[in-house]
């Protein structure tokens, strides 16, 4: 064989070599196999590989050719680019099927700032006089986003260190989560400071003393347990009862706040009640001095002009019961027989 003729036939030899593997297929009288372009791609490491973009990589899939996202994010390159990059490593022949961007997204996991909250609440819970997790606000040194993380983190967030100092409120938490790629876990830390609340009554607007409250005038709200102090009143005691002392609005309701409605008024006309059993007996007072229900209160019957006492029971309404007063210091002889006759 000349000389030419092997170097014809090495030239061949080399020309074939550089086919790609489509080619080689017709040659051979097989189907060949087209590499098709993927319009987005979810990648879990930090390069992006031949077999990421395309279908049918073959032994090229696993050759990197872009530096991925970080964590948790997405970009985009032009398919143009990412065919010439493909073609720089002997993939050509690549259906882009009119895709013009490829989008490129790092996977991540993703860890929510309420979630962060609640572990660090719980780790903090009835420490240093702390009371339970759900009425604890958690407020960080800083801004916080969700955490991205690795998706090979699969572990849960387990705390390992925890300290609180009741009299900053400050507290400092670290946590730690697994990796199935790396025998040392990954370790976070969180500082801020953490105030245990309570629900408290408060006024909507300012009221006077005397008002009676309505419910629109009451409403809860998540205060400081330390702020708050004690003695609260809930809502539910707080509708329907008389201001002692004057407040603002947004002031918490206490106890001490309130007080029954007065609902007989002193030089008010109220209807005098002896009831007891087979006789019961009506005539018109004038109260001596105020009182709400369940009170007390001195009554001169307008009649005899005598001084009585009995308990307020309804608006404008004082009954007397028999250890309290005799028919005689109700009415005279006569007014009794009257009122009885008009009782009847």
């Amino acid at each position: 064989m000349t000389m030419t003729s092997r170097l014809a036939r090495a030239l061949l030899t080399i020309a074939a070599l550089a086919l790609p593997a489509q080619a080689l297929a017709q040659e051979a009288g097989e189907t060949p196999v087209v590499p098709m372009l993927r319009a987005s791609v979810t990648v879990t490491t930090d390069l992006v590989r031949i077999g990421d973009f395309i279908d049918n990589a073959g032994n090229a899939a696993a050759i990197a050719v872009f530096r991925a996202p970080d964590i948790g994010t997405t970009g985009t390159l032009s398919a143009a680019r990412v065919v010439a990059a493909l073609r720089a490593h002997q993939v050509i022949g690549v259906d882009t099927r009119d895709i013009r961007e490829v989008t490129v997204t790092r996977a991540a996991r993703t860890i929510a700032v309420a979630d962060i909250e609640a572990l660090v609440a719980r780790t903090l819970a009835r420490q240093n006089g702390l009371g339970d997790a759900a009425n604890l606000a958690i407020l960080f040194d800083r801004i916080m986003q969700p955490l991205q993380l690795d998706p090979s983190h699969e572990g849960e967030m387990r705390p390992v260190y925890a300290k609180y100092d009741p009299r900053s409120t400050r507290f400092d938490v670290m946590v730690e989560i697994a990796s199935t790629q790396s025998a040392t876990p990954t370790r976070l830390r969180f500082a801020g400071t953490a105030v245990e609340m309570t629900e408290v009554a408060v006024v909507n607007r300012g009221v006077e003393r005397g008002e009676v409250l309505k419910a629109s005038d009451v409403s809860l709200q998540r205060r400081p347990r330390a702020e708050a102090g004690g003695d609260l009143a809930p809502t539910s005691r707080a509708v329907g009862m008389a201001m002692r002392r004057s407040l603002r609005a947004g002031q918490a309701l206490k106890f001490a706040d309130l007080a029954k409605p007065e609902i007989v008024q002193r030089d008010q006309s109220v209807t005098l009640v002896y009831d007891i059993p087979g006789i019961h007996l009506t005539i018109m007072g004038k109260a001596t001095e105020s009182g709400a229900e369940g009170d007390v209160v001195s009554v001169m019957n307008l009649q005899s002009k005598r001084i009585v006492q009995g308990t307020v029971s309804a608006p404008g309404r004082v009954t007397m019961s028999a250890p309290r007063a005799t028919t005689t210091a109700l009415l005279s002889s006569s007014e009794s027989a009257a009122d009885g006759r008009a009782a009847e």
